[in-house]
């Protein structure tokens, strides 16, 4: 059943790849480029511009290259070094979970470069997973890349889901929040998207820089008040916060969208469904359940294996899916991801039974390990006892990587040039 659980998560990732996702949208044939149901004469435009940011950013741009030829020039901002580069287009490797000085530096080009567009260019963006950090610019200039690494250091381990930390991403950017679209206001825009967001709020997508955005600064402030933000900024940042000095985004009714479009090729929804689908055919009863989403990680736990035994009651072999993101906050953490944390959660909650749990991030890497997830069954304590390992130590200690190292029982399958949130899966048997 541990095969079974790891199968069901990485036949998942490979039906939900970013070539296959543009097959289905995205084709060119006699120079008009097919954009799901938009179609776009490409030798009506002056210049055609593609900006694509993000853990997906290479692969999107080598697909849309095989599906519409090598006709595109732009910047790719990605987390890792591709393993090629498509001829035209300038490479940054920024940072992730935290912006470095490269992020900086792509953030900027693309300002420049969007700034020279006019009415006859034509802009791509392909958007996914990670943009937050990979390209960034502050919105004021006081603030250091410095400050700006510890203001997301603080988003990040504050225990608020990812949607109310873009809220505060996107007004202190100067690239977030739609600010990309206004410096390319004069071009028409088309965005594609491969999203780790929910579903119901698209642009929270690399905190949205190419959509309008649907969060306030009062939203900001609110957010901040909630997790007790403000003293843990640095100085600089703090001070825009205390003088409630943030300038609003743009919004939907904002003239800069009226030649933007925004085409979804692949979520969460997406893996879910390969998943479900995978799992029938193995014989399971399926139950996809993504109440959890955003829910702190023990909180899930409980949840998650309460429905899993509520459903073996009606069938001997049971599947329950589940995606988005739990939450862990953290303090003074070891090595591990929320993934592994989750996990780890569930061992003794399950020992002795015949249930496994599985929970992997897409990106192929959990929080600060290599590992993208991992997976336990009823007999993890014992395995855990029989080593001399602590599990209570380890989950206290937000340490989990090194515990499921030690067992075997890390998912090592390193970056997957894609970002889809995280898969659970759990098997009652």
């Amino acid at each position: 059943m541990r095969v079974t659980a790891r199968h069901l998560f990485e036949h998942a990732l490979a039906e939900a790849s970013i070539d296959r996702a543009f097959q289905r949208h995205v084709d060119c044939d006699k120079g008009v480029l097919r954009i799901g149901e938009d179609l776009y004469d490409l030798e009506s435009y002056n210049r055609i511009l593609v900006i694509s940011l993000g853990k997906a950013a290479p692969a999107m741009v080598n697909s849309l290259e095989m599906q519409a030829g090598s006709r595109f020039e732009g910047i790719v901002a990605g987390s890792v070094d591709p393993l090629s580069q498509v001829r035209g287009f300038r490479y940054f490797r920024g940072g992730h979970p935290m912006p470095n000085q490269e992020s900086i530096r792509a953030a900027e080009a693309m300002l420049k470069s969007l700034n020279a567009q006019d009415e006859s260019s034509l802009v791509i963006f392909l958007l996914s997973g990670g943009g937050s950090s990979i390209a960034e610019k502050p919105i004021d200039d006081q603030i250091s890349l410095e400050d700006l690494v510890a203001t997301y250091r603080v988003l990040v381990h504050s225990g608020a889901p990812i949607g109310e930390i873009n809220t505060i991403r996107k007004h202190l950017s100067a690239i977030k929040g739609g600010r990309l679209a206004v410096a390319a206001s004069s071009a028409q825009q088309v965005s594609l998207l491969v999203s780790d967001v929910p579903e119901k709020t698209p642009d929270a997508l690399a905190s949205g820089p190419t959509m309008p955005d649907s969060t306030t600064v009062a939203d900001c402030y609110a957010v901040v008040e909630k997790y007790g933000m403000v003293e843990r900024f640095p100085d600089s940042v703090r001070e825009l916060f205390q003088h409630h000095a943030l300038e609003e985004t743009p919004k939907r009714d904002d003239v800069v969208f009226h030649r933007s479009r925004w085409w979804p090729l692949l979520s969460n929804a997406s893996l879910l469904e390969a998943a479900e689908m995978e799992a029938q055919r193995h014989g399971f009863s399926v139950e996809v359940d993504n109440a959890c989403d955003d829910w702190d990680y023990l909180r899930a736990a409980d949840y998650l294996l309460e429905r899993l035994r509520r459903l073996r009651k009606k069938s001997e072999r049971v599947c329950l899916i589940s995606g988005g993101e739990v939450t862990v906050k953290v303090t003074n953490g070891g090595t591990g991801g929320r993934n592994q944390q989750f996990v780890l959660a569930c061992a003794p909650k399950i020992s002795g039974e015949a249930i496994s749990v599985l929970s992997a991030g897409t990106d192929g890497i959990d929080g600060n390990s290599p590992a993208a997830g991992a997976i336990v069954d009823g007999g993890t304590v014992e395995r855990a006892r029989s080593r001399g390992l602590d599990l209570d130590a380890h989950l206290a200690g937000s340490d989990a990587y090194p515990f499921f190292q030690a067992l075997g029982d890390a998912i090592m399958i390193g970056p997957t040039g894609n970002n889809l949130r995280d898969l659970r899966v759990l098997l009652a048997y």
